[in-house]
């Protein structure tokens, strides 16, 4: 019997799985080099809209602040005169007082009986010295004609001279007297606001006690004190002097005076005022010297021990170059602008900021007038990139 052999029929062998993946990918890879050649590249992205502003170069005052407190233009402190007790208080605390208002009672009673006491010695003298009068009047005539001795008639001229002196110093303890029951009644030496009373009815009050009745502060006009070191002063000694001119013309109601005041919420006082030396030297022990500014406090709205900024103008800087404070980002150190150039592309460009005006920055260095900086968008932006600049103007113009 002929055996079968295998392949017999002449089929060819099935190909192995690696060779057939190699093919699919090999299909695929084709597939994908088809497409790519027949569609086109993607876009470049579209430029990054950002706002502008030029730089501005004109005049501009410089200004320096300093942190003080208000004080009274006078701080009255109110004690007792004379020993007694504490009968009435005749205001209420914290309202205005005029000159001469009466503020506490003392009892009167002591003083008054001082008083009686004294007038009745001052009616002593007077009577010793009219009988004086009448001796002196008697004797000289007799001593002429030798009815009495001339040592007689001395003896009653001296009497005379001594009883008239004894009458002034009894009018001298009358007029004490009663300037000691005026004293019982405690009165304003000032107009201002008065304070808190410290002592209550009934305590025993004298002109030793270590705390006063109360204060009374005069706050029309209003003064600020604060702290200026020597350097400071030096450096601004010259603004300072013409402060004090500007504020004796502001006195005469000619103007001049260009101190601010800033409170504690930020608000500006509405009423300017000017600033001199307050002491005589700089104190060594902390280097600084005490300025005071005052101001006007027509509705006695500022209270004394208030928090308050003084803002002085210092220099006039000529030509300085301004860009807004935005427009300025600062990293370790450094200082940058992005800068917009005539292609509309990008410069970061490290720049030197001077002092502050306003919502301005000066720059002492970087730019020139009329360089286009980014104030908004800054942080969309980097050197090199092409920008669509528009100006604040434009961006903030309703789009139709």
């Amino acid at each position: 019997m002929a055996s079968v052999a295998t392949g017999a029929t002449g089929a060819a062998p099935r190909p192995r799985l690696h060779e057939r993946v190699r093919a699919a990918c090999a299909a695929i890879g084709a597939a994908s080099a088809l497409w790519a050649c027949g569609e086109p590249a993607a876009p470049p992205p579209p430029p990054v809209d950002v706002v502008v502003a030029p730089v501005v170069q004109r005049d501009v005052p410089i200004t320096s602040e300093w942190i003080g407190t208000t004080e009274g233009a006078v701080d009255a402190e109110i004690r007792a005169q004379v020993p007694g007790y504490l009968i009435a208080r005749e205001y209420a605390e914290g309202t205005i007082v005029k000159k001469g208002d009466v503020l506490f009672r003392v009892d009167p009673r002591s003083a008054r009986a001082a008083l009686d006491q004294a007038r009745g010695d001052l009616g002593r003298a007077r009577a010793a010295l009219a009988k004086s009068r009448l001796d002196v009047d008697r004797y000289t005539p007799l001593a002429r004609e030798g009815a009495v001795s001339r040592q007689e008639l001395d003896n009653a001229i001296q009497s005379l001279r001594a009883n008239e002196a004894l009458v002034q110093a009894a009018q001298a303890a009358v007029d004490s007297a009663q300037v000691d029951l005026g004293y019982t009644e405690v009165r304003s030496p000032i107009d201002g606001i008065a304070g808190i009373a410290r002592a209550q009815l009934g305590n025993l009050v004298g002109p030793t006690d270590p705390q006063p009745l109360t204060s009374v502060s005069q706050v029309d006009p209003i003064r600020v004190r604060f702290p200026l070191s020597e350097r400071e002063y030096l450096r601004f000694a010259e603004a300072f002097r013409k402060r004090i001119d500007g504020g004796a013309n502001a006195a005469r109601g000619d103007g001049g005076a260009s101190v601010e005041l800033l409170l504690a919420d930020g608000s500006t006082w509405p009423h300017r005022g000017f600033s001199v030396p307050a002491s005589q030297g700089i104190d060594p022990s902390t280097g600084t010297i005490q300025v005071r500014a005052e101001f006007p406090n027509p509705d006695f709205l500022l209270r004394p021990g208030q928090y308050a900024r003084v803002r002085v103008v210092t220099e006039l800087r000529k030509g300085a170059l301004l860009v807004p404070q935005r427009a300025v980002a600062e990293m370790q150190g450094v200082h940058q602008v992005a800068l917009v150039g005539p292609d509309d592309k990008i410069a970061m460009r490290v720049v030197e900021p001077g002092p502050r005006f306003e919502s301005l920055q000066i720059i002492e260095k970087g730019l020139a007038p009329g360089d286009r900086i980014v104030v908004e968008g800054l942080q969309k932006v980097r050197d090199g990139v092409v920008v669509n600049p528009k100006t604040a103007a434009a961006a903030a113009a309703p789009q139709g």
